[in-house]
């Protein structure tokens, strides 16, 4: 009895350690996850330019059974897995899921893989392993973070401008004509050659302005701001720093942050 319970204790001991560890393989790992995860947002732009045939069926099946394992395995180590479940990025890997295999059942749920997307909020959590692995990432962390979180609401915004619109939408036909509709609403731009009809249309154009503009101004001020590297002060907690600082503003701490040329 107390083997039966040892082997499951390991098997998830094993698995927490790929994707919470520290060692060089859990590294891997999680950095291959995220490598995925670009996969599976390429395939997505891809396939929205062909017509549906079966290989693409057959390979969002296979992308759909990945995903699942990958969400399974996240709640099997979970400390909390009832909380996680309420975490609005379990909920698009749940609705990831579903749209991927929705061709198993006959389902035409195909316009959920945009929330697929979201799971780079998540990649997030490889923030501490970026700062220690790539220096360049320390020294322009306010601006990578700034472009991420641009470059995801930009897909996010076109995956549901595109999914909502090309069935009825003459002028969407494609990623492509989503992502230029989207680019020249959140720029005000409005050439008009393109547009959303319906009040439904109106206030999706509304809201990829309001959201869109405040992540580009976002965006400028982390371009336009001076360099800072993010370092937290041990004694009053201050997060940014010059790269040449030796005390800390605030508090006047001594600091050691880590150099970039040496490391």
């Amino acid at each position: 009895m107390s083997l039966q319970r040892a082997q499951p204790a390991q098997l998830r001991k094993r698995i927490k350690a790929l994707y919470e560890g520290r060692s060089e393989q859990a590294t891997r790992f999680r950095y291959g996850l995220l490598v995925f995860d670009g996969i599976t947002l390429i395939f997505i732009v891809v396939t929205s330019f062909l017509p549906r045939e079966n290989w693409i069926e057959v390979a969002d099946v296979g992308f759909g059974v990945l995903i699942l394992a990958d969400f399974i395995a996240r709640l099997y180590i979970s400390e909390r897995p009832g909380r996680d479940l309420l975490h609005p990025v379990t909920w698009a890997d749940a609705a990831a899921i579903v749209s991927f295999l929705a061709p198993l059942v006959g389902e035409p749920a195909g316009f959920l893989r945009i929330l697929r997307t979201l799971r780079f909020l998540r990649s997030y959590q490889l923030l501490a392993r970026l700062r220690q692995d790539f220096p360049y990432f320390r020294t322009h962390e306010d601006v990578i973070l700034a472009v991420a979180n641009f470059v995801v609401f930009l897909f996010v915004t076109t995956g549901f401008v595109y999914e909502t619109q090309h069935l009825t939408n003459p002028g969407i036909k494609n990623y492509a004509d989503a992502l230029y509709f989207t680019v020249t609403a959140l720029t005000t731009t409005g050439f008009g050659d393109i547009t959303l009809e319906g009040t439904s249309g109106r206030l999706i154009s509304v809201l990829i302005m309001i959201f869109g503009v405040t992540l580009f101004f976002n965006l400028a001020r982390a371009v336009l701001r001076p360099s800072k590297v993010r370092y937290e002060c041990p004694d009053c907690g201050l997060m940014s720093h010059d790269p040449d600082a030796v005390h800390c503003k605030a508090c006047g701490r001594m600091l050691k942050i880590p150099n970039a040329e040496t490391d």
